[in-house]
């Protein structure tokens, strides 16, 4: 069974790669790392097979519970988003409005009768009244028809949701009503293949992971906020809530409104953004193929940022200017035409530095695998064991995991509204990104760097990092669960 995400992202929104660079054991965690980690969140990596035997439990609690079918506890269940405690106790209260609302009946129930049963409303033909079936509903087609509807429903990839033939009907066909008509081997198990994916989306404790031909199957009991889970399988890093890659600290909203508009216009973001830039002094043509910001040119050996051109001194006071976008005073006095062209200009600014992050990220990919192939060479060398070397590695990957938040601080920044917490926020997003740099800089150079210097910037990057997420990602949760109250 090939598991398949509800959620399609363009190129520019996340990668496959591990940013994270860990790999914690995706069963349920028992120790509590929610006050040290604000992205922690208990989750489990489940098999098809586990996930079809936790189905399995409800549809057979249900359907003891009423005395009904299995096929009919399914769709039942569907309706209910898999909560049988609720569906048990309305049915006791109401067991015609639970039906109804469920799609098993009608709202209005038919008066067909048998006769319909002499020509068949869809091919107009006259078989045996045996060969005629029906659905709660009462409406009447022949077997033939059922079949050739299951067929054509069951080949676009419909499943639960197959409804009567019948004009404005709503009553939906359950599992063993399909089967009986459906006699091919191979539509019966794509039939059955669709509902097993129609009942994990349907449940709100299950998310497919979106890893290609991955089959593993998150289970959580939160969707509220940004919640980061890790497949066991390909490591992908997933937001539970959404579907999408993780994003925090921006919202699962932000962040679909953020790849919507990258997809809209990165055209055009990509015809202004160069991929190669000239030296701020003496103008020579620089490629950046590293990803670390903090540049130096070949010709003249003047360090300058990367993303604004600055001089690369000025980066190391107090406020990194870099990453802060400046609003024009004047705007709401500019005609429509300014105004586009300042919205253009923000946007460009912001898409910028997220597709410079994920570029860099790429970078830093090659250059893990440097610093692994060079910790190799000096183990085999006797220069030390791999744990002389271990701070190296750590290192590299605590990088990626802070360019990552990093990068997703952009879409969260580009939405804020003007005022006090935008310019905490830019504060602390500038104060991270201007440590990742340095850290990137000692990385790049980490055979030069000395251990305790480059140890005391890892702890610096991570604690602006955590800082940043538990103020602002905490706040999107809070705002996300009183919207739902």
């Amino acid at each position: 069974m090939s598991a398949e995400s509800d959620m399609e992202y363009s190129d520019n929104d996340g990668d496959d790669y591990d940013y994270y660079g860990e790999q914690d054991d995706c069963d349920m965690e028992t120790v509590d790392r929610s006050k040290s980690d604000p992205e922690h969140f208990i989750f489990s990596c489940l098999k098809v097979e586990e996930v079809e035997k936790l189905l399995n439990e409800s549809i057979e609690l249900l359907s003891n519970s009423l005395q009904i079918t299995p096929s009919l506890a399914k769709v039942m269940l569907h309706a209910y988003e898999w909560n049988a405690e609720e569906i048990i106790n309305k049915y006791k209260e109401n067991a015609n409005d639970v039906l109804v609302f469920s799609h098993v009946k009608p709202r209005v129930p038919s008066i067909q009768g048998n006769s319909s049963r002499t020509v068949c409303a869809v091919c107009a033909n006259t078989p045996p009244i045996h060969k005629y079936s029906a659905l709660a509903c009462g409406h009447y087609f022949c077997n033939d028809c059922w079949a050739m509807h299951f067929e054509v429903q069951i080949k676009q990839g419909v499943s639960n949701t197959i409804q009567c033939m019948a004009q404005d009907c709503e009553v939906l066909a359950p599992e063993d009503f399909v089967l009986s008509h459906v006699t091919k081997p191979a539509l019966r198990e794509r039939y059955q293949q669709f509902m097993f994916k129609d009942h994990v989306k349907s449940h709100p404790q299950l998310r497919f992971c979106p890893g290609p031909n991955c089959q593993w199957i998150y289970q959580a009991w939160v969707r509220v906020g940004a919640r980061r889970v890790e497949c066991l399988g390909c490591e992908t890093l997933t937001c539970f809530s959404c579907g999408a890659p993780h994003h925090a600290p921006t919202d699962c909203a932000t962040i679909r409104r953020w790849l919507t508009k990258c997809a809209d216009d990165s055209e055009t973001a990509n015809y202004i953004s160069a991929h190669t830039k000239d030296c701020p002094k003496c103008q020579i043509c620089i490629e950046k193929n590293g990803g670390c910001n903090h540049m130096q040119c070949g010709a003249c050996r003047y360090d300058f940022c990367w993303v604004c051109l600055g001089d690369w001194k000025s980066h190391g006071s107090e406020y990194y200017e870099c990453s802060r976008y400046k609003e024009d005073p004047n705007l709401a006095n500019d005609n429509q035409h300014a105004q586009a062209r300042e919205a253009l200009k923000k946007y460009l600014h912001y898409y910028e530095r997220w597709e410079n992050h994920a570029r860099s990220l790429k970078l830093e990919e090659q250059t893990l695998a440097n610093l692994k192939s060079r910790i190799n060479q000096k183990v085999m060398a006797g220069e030390g064991t791999w744990i002389d070397w271990q701070y190296l590695w750590d290192a590299a990957r605590l990088l990626k995991r802070c360019r990552y938040t990093l990068q997703y601080t952009y879409p969260y920044a580009y939405y804020m509204e003007v005022g006090p917490r935008k310019e905490l926020f830019e504060y602390q997003q500038a104060q991270l990104e201007a440590e990742i740099e340095n850290l990137s800089w000692k990385v790049e150079r980490a055979e030069t760097t000395d251990r305790g210097d480059l140890e005391n910037q890892m702890d610096i990057a991570e604690k602006r990092r955590t800082t940043l997420l538990k103020d602002f990602l905490e706040f999107n949760t809070n705002n996300a669960s009183s919207s739902k109250v």
